[in-house]
């Protein structure tokens, strides 16, 4: 049976005030919070690593720093990514709406830009290896995708194709026939059958648990011992290349860009190639490159 999508995307509403002849409705929105889950969980992760010396040279101090970097990488870049690949003309228009990170749009491609930026200035900031400091992030990555991917779910937003599967899920806003009802005619509507034709493919769902639960298991398994340089990395390219290339054919398009060629192909899938093709690079680098060899790092004496 189908699932009626009819989630609050604001987790906490805060009484509204005015200010400056304006008034504000202050909230705590899901989508922001899942991004706090990510960060945390890549927070406890990483440290892990570090005491266990997968960063040699490296203490928690510095690698504080570096999540820092990269917190801010995976914000800024992402919020421009999607204005640059996705929305262009629709914030030139309106420019006030980049702030407006609560509402989604944010795009991976853009945040995984972000931080590469932010690890190269912090590896060359520290003298080390850049591909040692992206195979160390690579396996924190993911759980922040699997979050993300959740946040989007809750704002009922990036759905996917008809689907006549039992887990269907009904997105109400993605159906202007369904607006003139409330929630408890859509629920009634629902419960009777009569929206069974709406159901989409909870394309979400499918990358949360791609992107961040099966991706996450690889590649903590797979660097749990050390491996060559740019394996890691290599790795979380590919498998998430592949995996959003696979979920973009039951996902729909971003409407104002629709398909790009073939009446198939999406933006997305067009950005994942490339991530496919540097993946099987990195692989094929690695059967030369040195491995790293754990080294945990001595903390600094206080005087």
């Amino acid at each position: 049976m189908s699932y009626l999508h009819q989630i609050d995307p604001i987790a906490v509403q805060f009484p509204e005030f005015s200010l400056f002849g304006g008034n504000f409705h202050p909230a705590i929105h899901w989508y922001g919070l899942m991004y706090i889950c990510g960060f945390v969980a890549a927070w406890f992760l990483g440290r892990r690593r570090v005491r266990a010396g997968r960063l040699p040279g490296v203490d928690e101090q510095a690698y504080g720093d570096l999540m820092f970097y990269c917190m801010l990488g995976v914000i800024f870049g992402a919020r421009i990514g999607y204005v640059l690949f996705y929305d262009l003309s629709s914030y030139l228009d309106q420019p006030m709406q980049i702030f407006r990170i609560w509402e989604g749009g944010m795009s991976f491609h853009g945040g995984l830009l972000g931080v590469l930026v932010a690890a190269l200035w912090w590896a060359r900031k520290h003298r080390l290896h850049f591909f040692d400091v992206v195979d160390f992030v690579a396996p924190l990555v993911p759980p922040g995708l699997g979050f993300g991917r959740l946040g989007n779910f809750i704002n009922g937003e990036l759905w996917g194709k008809y689907t006549e599967a039992g887990w269907g899920v009904i997105f109400p806003h993605a159906e202007p026939k369904l607006a003139p009802f409330d929630a408890a005619t859509l629920q009634s509507m629902q419960t009777s059958g009569m929206l069974d034709a709406y159901a989409r493919h909870p394309s979400q769902l499918y990358q949360m648990s791609l992107e961040g639960i099966v991706l996450f298991s690889v590649l903590w398994w797979y660097s749990r011992k050390p491996r060559p340089r740019y394996a890691t990395a290599g790795v979380f390219a590919l498998l998430y290349g592949c995996f959003r290339f696979a979920v973009e054919f039951v996902r729909l398009p971003d409407r104002q860009i629709g398909y790009l060629a073939f009446d198939w192909l999406t933006m997305g899938q067009a950005l994942s190639l490339p991530l496919v093709l540097l993946g099987l690079c990195l692989l094929w680098l690695s059967r030369k490159a040195p491995t790293l060899q754990p080294a945990p790092a001595v903390a600094p004496e206080r005087g």
